[in-house]
């Protein structure tokens, strides 16, 4: 292989870029949540590294790393990868389209022209001295659909082209160009430098031999100090990621545009580094001298040569494109598509949607019937991740028709539990979702239970207890009255967020409760409240805004809640109601909760109503916040109401909650087992006894009946 080459063109092994696909999953996560619509140029750094193997050229790589760090953490981690022998870094710039359209209408002899200026920028202004890599600049256009997970992009790696080209007077590999001890001691320092974290990753140097056949390898910014020290000879090495015998790498190009201009040199030895296993390998480096024009050394900084760089896609000058579907694990492209539509939300709609508090708050649904399996669906399109439904029924075949969870195969055998066959159905729609199906029916006054029952009521009132105090938003969707009162005293005795949403025939109530009386002591277990006449003046009808409480669910009640199930036909046992009801319902009722944990008072917020100037609605990203929904399908109307917590309500007054901190499980049982107790505990007995010893009396004077002068027309 002696003179090969010779006399004839030099030619160059064009780079070959390779992307991981860790990168593509960073930029995606950029592209939703910070980018957005952003299209302006994103800084990224590629990396390369010599040749290591005979027969496979090394590419210039984009890792998730080559984007700019989101945290402290990846910045850390960035720093400390600094000096490693295998990832040269190499700066970049990322231009990423909005639409495919964009993408293909890009001027792209023009952006190539725009990287390369700054390559002859930075040959004239002395950076490349300072900072070699600046010689491989290289640019990358893309444009991301994130709905197929596809991703189209463009490589381009500006060379300036000398004119006329540069002429190969000979190349060899460099074992043979070297006396034994030339090549010894270019060994030994080649694996020098390449050891040292301070230039294991510097791609451009010099390699100087001295009279006694000793071998430095030299930053090129020393240039000038080793042509007047008396070297014997001078020779620009840099790493070369090409394999092949006859042709250098693509970095040569640039290097040898900056050697002629920077440095005005006609004749110019090379170096090109490879290695094998890690260490140099000068069977398979080579050296090479080219001869350049000398009309083209010292050239004027004004004119910049022509560019050439955008790579080949098989032969053609087209873009590539790979999809990321198939090799992406099911579970994870199922989260990256659940959450696209409230990523893209914050593009342009909702720019302060807190998707990060959806995601981590906890949800009880109580119920997992018609109501439920609307609400668990709602509440995973919102982006809630943590769901537990309770309910004590089966699966019946009436059931999956109307409850969108439930399919024929779960009613066979005598049907699965509810909350059990649930939670394998969301399961199944959204893998990422962490559900829990908990097999319990609710303790409920009026359906008095024997001594021999009161141990298994009191362990249910317990695990209830203890299910509302470890979740943050309560869904009340049971289909009886008295189901709802236990839920609703322990969650105004917690403080919780409450949600109600009740069916009839053809109208529907979405509410969602007030903030409980119980300020300072809201968290604090019945069974260890032994003395709490003390914190009693905490029990107010007012919330922490001064306003008065909004009411719960039985606030505008007379009478307690009793067995609603006891002697009813079949109609009225069931849930009976027009099957457009409950997806309305229910889709309201999440909206009221999502719209709770974004109001700044959250629980504390007030009532608010359309086209009111009382309620700020134009400061809250989605909109008013009202406490009631009442609507009706026979007249296609909705009303928004308000209700304030009353003073005799059963389940949220300041008298039941401090009875129930007071007496725990004991003032439950008498709640289940005496169908008065709550009215004559919060007064509601006296109340109904003066309303009903009250008469009208009516003025029967016939004198007046005919003087028409004393009356008022209304």
């Amino acid at each position: 292989m002696a003179d090969s080459g010779k006399g004839r063109i030099l030619q160059f092994a064009p780079f070959q870029s390779s992307v991981d696909e860790g990168f593509w999953h960073k930029l995606s996560s950029l592209k939703l949540n910070k980018l957005r619509l952003d299209e302006s140029p994103i800084p990224i750094t590629g990396f390369y590294a010599p040749c290591s193997h005979p027969q496979v050229s090394n590419h210039l790589t984009l890792l998730a790393e080559s984007l700019p760090a989101e945290s402290d953490e990846e910045q850390s981690s960035l720093l400390a990868s600094q000096g490693n022998r295998n990832r040269c870094p190499v700066p970049s710039i990322l231009l990423n389209t909005n639409t495919l359209e964009s993408f293909y209408a890009l001027d792209k002899q023009s952006l190539l022209k725009a990287e390369a200026k700054k390559v002859w920028d930075d040959i004239y202004s002395g950076k490349v001295e300072e900072d070699g890599s600046v010689l491989l600049r290289f640019l990358v256009i893309s444009f991301a659909d994130l709905k197929k997970w596809s991703f189209h992009y463009w490589f381009a790696f500006p060379a300036l082209v000398l004119d006329p080209p540069a002429t190969l007077v000979n190349l060899k590999p460099a074992l043979q160009c070297f006396t034994s001890e030339e090549a010894e001691s270019l060994s030994r320092a080649c694996n020098e430098w390449r050891s040292k974290s301070s230039t294991a990753d510097i791609p451009f140097f010099l390699v100087t031999i001295s009279s006694n056949s000793s071998v430095t390898l030299r930053n090129i910014r020393e240039l000038e100090a080793c042509q007047n020290n008396g070297q014997k000879q001078v020779i620009f090495g840099f790493y070369d990621p090409c394999h092949l015998p006859n042709n250098p790498g693509w970095p040569l190009r640039n290097y040898l545009a900056y050697i002629c201009s920077r440095w005005g040199l006609g004749k110019i030895h090379f170096f090109c580094y490879r290695e094998n296993r890690g260490f140099a390998d000068l069977g398979l480096s080579l050296v090479g001298e080219a001869e350049i024009s000398l009309s083209q050394a010292g050239g004027n900084h004004e004119n910049m040569p022509n560019v050439v760089g955008w790579e080949l896609n098989k032969g053609k000058k087209v873009p590539r494109c790979i999809s990321l579907a198939k090799s992406m694990d099911p579970t994870r492209l199922a989260v990256s598509a659940a959450d696209l539509n409230l990523k893209l939300m914050r593009w342009r709609t909702l720019p302060s949607l807190n998707l990060e508090i959806l995601a981590v708050t906890k949800c009880l649904l109580l119920g997992a019937g018609t109501l439920g399996c609307q609400v668990a669906r709602m509440l995973m399109a919102w982006g809630v991740r943590k769901i537990t439904l309770v309910d004590s029924g089966k699966v019946s075949m009436s059931n999956p028709i109307r409850q969108s969870l439930y399919a024929l195969d779960d009613c066979l055998n005598g049907g699965k539990f509810k909350a059990v066959a649930a939670v394998e159905s969301l399961k199944r729609i959204f893998p990422a979702v962490e559900a829990e199906g908990v097999v319990m029916a609710i303790p409920m006054p009026g359906h008095s239970v024997s001594s021999q029952e009161e141990s298994s009521i009191l362990q249910d009132c317990r695990h209830l207890c203890d299910l509302i105090n470890s979740h943050d938003a309560i869904f009340l969707l049971t289909d009886t009255r008295e189901s709802r009162w236990l839920p609703s005293l322990l969650c105004a005795s917690a403080n919780k967020i409450t949600i109600t949403a009740a069916l009839g025939f053809d109208s529907f109530l979405v509410m969602r409760h007030g903030a409980g009386p119980a300020g300072s002591i809201q968290n604090s277990q019945p069974e260890t409240l032994n003395n709490v006449s003390a914190g009693m003046v905490n029990l107010s009808l007012s919330s922490q805004n001064d306003s008065q409480r909004l009411g719960c669910y039985f606030c505008n009640d007379v009478v307690a809640p009793i067995d609603s199930t006891a002697n009813r036909t079949l109609d009225q046992q069931c849930t009976v109601t027009r099957p457009g009801l409950a997806p309305i319902a229910s889709a309201l009722a999440v909206e009221l909760m999502v719209g709770v944990l974004h109001h700044p008072s959250g629980i504390n917020a007030k009532a608010e109503f359309a086209n009111s100037n009382d309620n700020g609605c134009t400061e809250q990203p989605l909109g008013i916040l009202p406490h009631q929904i009442r609507g009706s399908l026979s007249q296609f109307s909705q009303m928004t109401l308000v209700g304030h917590a009353s003073t005799c309500c059963t389940a949220c007054c300041s008298t039941v909650v401090s009875e129930y901190l007071t007496k725990g499980m004991d003032f439950i049982l008498q709640a289940i087992n005496h169908p008065t107790y709550l009215e004559d505990l919060t007064g509601l007995t006296e109340l109904m006894k003066s309303a009903g010893s009250y008469t009208l009396d009516w003025d029967n004077d016939s004198e007046n009946d005919d003087n028409d002068d004393d009356c008022v027309e209304i």
